[in-house]
């Protein structure tokens, strides 16, 4: 499984605005529209390492 970055806020709009930040940063590929945690009353959004193409080779 592959590592996924977490973001938790009070709001959608804080959520995604974190979230884009966070992909542009790292690299990272959004895992779909931030969730409402149900009971908190938080969003949820959450990231992965975005598929590198097959020619790419790693630093050594």
């Amino acid at each position: 499984m592959a590592t996924v970055f977490t973001v938790l806020a009070d709001s959608e709009a804080d959520a995604t605005a974190d979230l884009t930040r966070l992909c542009e940063l790292l690299g990272l590929q959004p895992l779909g529209a931030p969730s409402l945690v149900l009971g908190r009353g938080r969003w949820l959004a959450r990231a992965a390492i975005a598929e590198r193409p097959a020619d790419f080779e790693q630093p050594a």
